[in-house]
C-alpha cells in the first residue's frame, strides 16, 4: 500500500477537497431549487429540459467511473492498450442512440426501456424480466464495481478499511441524488466531467515528464517487470504486443475477433439499451440537443487513451515492483490481493508523483468519477423499480408515493451491493476491467440483439424475445457461475479449471451468444403470433412519430390525428396492456385518497413540517396521473432545422473518421 508520505493528510489537499465538495453540493442544491421535484416526470426525466452540453457531459461521466481510472489503467499496466477497443467502439452506438434508438423511445412516450418493450410487444412479462435483470446488473457490475474502485483509492490515500471507505462514499453521494433527482444528477455530472478531464490531463503531463516521449515510454514498458518473480516463469513480463489493439486470436487475453464482435454488441447494449444511459438522452430538450449530446459524448470517448490507458502504462514503468508484481505473497503484501496489483496503477501515480494540493485535486477527480457513476446508477435504478415493478403491484400509487419509493430503493441497493465486493476483488486475475467485460459479454450482449430486433423487425413477438433471452442468459449464467466457483489460478500454478473456461475465452463465448440470441428470437417469433400494424403505431423505427412542416401547423388535417385522438388511442392501448398509472382523464377526488397530505395550518410546527416535506420531495403535485407526451409534443421534439441537421451529420462523420484513424494507427 502507499506510504504515509503519499497519503492525503495535509492542509493543502484537504482544502482542495473541501472546495470540491462545497462546489458539488452547491450545484446540487441550486439544481434542486430550480427544478420541479414534485412530479415523476421532473424527478426521473428532468422535465425534458436538458441542453446538449449537459446531455453529453452526463452521458460521458455516467459511463466513465472510478472503475475506468482503476480498472482500465490497471488493464493497460497488466497487458497493454487492447482494452481501449471497448472505449473507441462505444462511439458508434452512442451516435446510433441519438439517430436511431432515441426517436423510437420518444415516439413510444416511455420512462423506462422495459416499459418500451411492454408497449411494443404487448405483454408485461418482458417488462418484469428486463427490469429485474437491469436491477441485478446494476448491483453486480455497476454499483459494486464503482464502490470497489472508489474504496480502493480511498484505502490507499487514507489508510481506511475498504468497507469504511464504501460507507463514506455512499453517504456523501446519496444526499443530493435522493433529494434532487435527475436534474441534480445531470448538472453535477457536467461539473464533474470538467474536473475529471482537466485533472486527468494534469496527471498525464506529470507522468510523461517522468518518462519522456511516447517512444521512450514504449521501450521502458517492454522492459518493466517486478524484481521478485517466480523462477523459470513468464509471469509478470509485459506482452510483446502490448501496444497494439488487435491481439493474437488464439492465446491472448483479448483475442481480436472476439473483441470486435463482442465489444460491438456489448457497447450497443450498454449505450442504446441501458436505462442509465438512455435516461440522459430522454431528458434532452429535443432531438437536436439529444444528437448534439451524443456527438459530444462520442468525442469524449476518444480521450480514455490519454486519461487512463497511458497513465496506466507509465505507472508500470515507474513502479514495476508494485504494479507488476507476480509473486502471490508479494502481491498480498502490497495490495492485499494475491492474484495481482495492477488495479493500483492509477492511484499509485496520484499518490507518489503529485505534490500537496495537486494530489488533493486528483483525488477530487477520482471522487468525481465515483460520484457521477453512483448518482447515475441510483437515479436510473430507482426509476426502473418504481415505474416498472412498484406500479405493477400498486397501480393506484400516488406521485408522492412513487417519489418516496424511488428514494428508498437507493438505500436498499447500497446495502445489497456491499455484499458483492469480495467476489469482485478476487475475480479475473485482479483486473477489474476484465470482470466488467466478462459479465457484460455473458448478460448484456443478448439484450442488445433483442432490442435491435424489437425496434427494426416488426414481426418480433414477446415470446420470441423472452425465449431467446432466457436461452442466452441461461448459458451466460452457467458460464459466470463457473467463473466464480473456479477462479483463475495464480500465475505459475497449474490450470485446474474446467476446459470451457480457459480454452474458450469469454469474448468468444459472448460472440456465440450474440449469434444464438437473434437466431432463437427469429425462430420463436415465426411460430408465435405477432402484433398488427395498428398496435405497432409509434413503437418501431418504421412506424415512429415524425416531424413534418405541415404536422406542426395542421394537426388534425389530411389524416393526421389530433392530440385528443392520439391520447384516446394511447388510453385504449394502456387499458388493453393493463399499464398502471396512465390516466388521461381528469382525476376525481377519489384519486387523491391515500396521498400524503401536507399540514395546512400556519402555526410554527405545521410550517416547519411542511417545509421539511417540500425540501425532501419538492412542491407536491397530488394525484396518480403520470404525465405522457402528447402527439404534438413528440412531433416538436423530433423537429430538426436543415442547417443544424447538416452540421450534426458532418460532426458525426468527423468523429467516426477520427476513431477509424486511431484503430488503423494502433492496429
Amino acid at each position: 500500500m502507499a506510504s504515509n508520505a503519499g497519503r492525503i493528510d495535509n492542509w493543502a489537499d484537504s482544502l482542495v477537497l473541501v472546495i470540491y465538495f462545497t462546489a458539488v453540493l452547491a450545484i446540487g442544491l441550486w439544481s434542486m431549487r430550480r427544478s420541479n421535484r414534485g412530479n415523476v416526470k421532473s424527478y426521473f426525466l428532468a422535465g425534458h429540459s436538458m441542453p446538449w452540453i449537459t446531455v453529453g457531459a452526463s452521458l460521458f461521466s455516467s459511463n466513465i467511473g472510478s472503475e475506468h481510472f482503476v480498472g482500465l489503467a490497471g488493464s493497460a499496466a497488466s497487458s497493454g492498450i487492447a482494452n481501449i477497443t471497448f472505449e473507441w467502439m462505444s462511439t458508434f452506438p452512442i451516435l446510433l442512440l441519438g439517430w436511431y434508438f432515441l426517436p423510437v423511445y420518444i415516439s413510444a412516450g416511455v420512462y423506462t426501456l422495459p416499459e418500451y418493450m411492454e408497449r411494443r410487444l404487448g405483454g408485461n412479462k418482458i417488462r418484469t424480466y428486463l427490469s429485474c435483470l437491469s436491477l441485478l446488473l446494476a448491483i453486480v457490475t455497476k454499483l459494486a464495481v464503482s464502490m470497489f474502485a472508489g474504496s480502493l483509492f480511498l484505502q490507499m490515500s487514507t489508510g481506511w478499511n475498504m468497507y469504511v471507505s464504501v460507507i463514506i462514499l455512499l453517504a456523501v453521494t446519496g444526499f443530493y441524488t435522493i433529494l434532487g433527482g435527475l436534474t441534480a444528477v445531470m448538472y453535477t455530472d457536467t461539473f464533474q466531467t470538467g474536473v475529471m478531464t482537466i485533472g486527468a490531463f494534469v496527471l498525464l503531463g506529470v507522468g510523461m515528464n517522468e518518462v519522456g516521449s511516447f517512444e521512450n515510454l514504449e521501450k521502458r514498458y517492454m522492459n518493466s517487470s517486478a524484481t521478485k518473480r517466480l523462477v523459470n516463469s513468464s509471469c509478470g513480463l509485459p506482452r510483446k504486443d502490448a501496444f497494439h489493439v488487435f491481439l493474437d486470436p488464439a492465446g491472448s487475453e483479448q483475442p481480436w475477433p472476439g473483441l470486435i464482435i463482442s465489444a460491438s454488441l456489448i457497447c450497443l447494449a450498454y449505450w442504446c439499451c441501458d436505462q442509465i444511459i438512455v435516461q440522459r438522452s430522454l431528458a434532452a430538450k429535443n432531438i437536436e440537443h439529444a444528437k448534439g449530446g451524443s456527438i459530444m459524448a462520442a468525442s469524449l470517448k476518444i480521450l480514455p487513451l490519454f486519461l487512463m490507458v497511458i497513465p496506466g502504462l507509465i505507472s508500470r514503468v515507474l513502479f514495476p515492483d508494485e504494479v507488476a508484481c507476480a509473486d502471490p505473497d508479494e502481491c498480498m503484501r502490497i495490495c492485499e490481493n494475491p492474484v495481482g496489483c495492477s488495479n493500483i496503477a492509477y492511484p499509485k501515480m496520484v499518490l507518489e508523483l503529485l505534490p500537496d494540493g495537486l494530489r488533493g485535486f486528483l483525488m477530487a477527480v477520482i471522487l468525481s468519477a465515483i460520484m457521477s457513476s453512483l448518482t447515475s446508477i441510483f437515479n436510473s435504478s430507482s426509476t426502473l423499480f418504481t415505474m416498472d415493478l412498484w406500479r405493477r403491484f400498486r397501480p393506484r400509487s400516488t406521485q408522492r408515493e412513487l417519489l418516496i419509493v424511488g428514494r428508498v430503493v437507493i438505500l436498499v441497493m447500497c446495502g445489497l451491493s456491499i455484499v458483492w465486493l469480495p467476489l469482485i476483488k478476487s475475480s479475473q486475475g485482479g483486473q477489474l476491467f476484465n470482470y466488467i467485460n466478462m459479465v457484460q459479454a455473458n448478460i448484456m450482449a443478448p439484450v442488445g440483439a433483442a432490442f435491435v430486433l424489437t425496434i427494426f423487425w416488426t414481426r418480433t413477438t414477446e415470446w420470441g424475445i423472452i425465449g431467446g433471452l432466457m436461452i442466452a442468459h441461461g448459458c451466460g449464467i452457467i458460464r459466470l457461475v463457473l467463473e466464480f466457483v473456479y477462479p483463475a489460478p495464480p500465475c505459475g500454478e497449474p490450470e485446474t479449471r474446467p476446459a470451457v473456461l480457459y480454452k474458450v475465452h469469454f469474448l468468444y463465448f459472448g460472440t456465440l451468444l450474440a449469434f444464438l440470441t437473434p437466431l432463437a428470437i427469429v425462430i420463436l417469433s415465426k411460430v408465435t403470433t405477432g402484433r398488427n400494424a395498428e398496435e405497432l403505431e409509434g413503437l418501431t423505427w418504421w412506424t415512429r412519430v415524425k416531424y413534418t412542416p405541415k404536422s406542426s401547423n395542421h394537426l388534425g388535417e389530411e389524416g393526421i390525428p389530433t392530440d385528443e385522438e392520439y391520447d384516446s388511442k394511447l388510453k385504449v392501448k394502456a387499458e388493453s396492456l393493463n399499464l398502471p398509472g396512465i390516466n388521461l382523464k381528469e382525476p376525481s377526488p377519489d384519486d387523491y385518497q391515500g396521498d400524503i397530505v401536507l399540514p395546512q395550518n400556519q402555526n410554527e410546527q405545521g410550517t416547519c413540517k411542511q417545509k421539511f416535506f417540500v425540501f425532501l420531495f419538492g412542491k407536491p403535485e397530488k394525484g396518480r396521473e403520470i404525465t405522457v407526451m402528447t402527439l404534438r409534443q413528440k412531433q416538436i421534439f423530433m423537429r430538426e432545422r436543415p442547417k443544424f441537421k447538416w452540421f450534426l451529420n458532418a460532426c458525426t462523420v468527423f468523429v467516426i473518421g477520427a476513431v477509424m484513424f486511431l484503430f488503423g494507427y494502433f492496429a
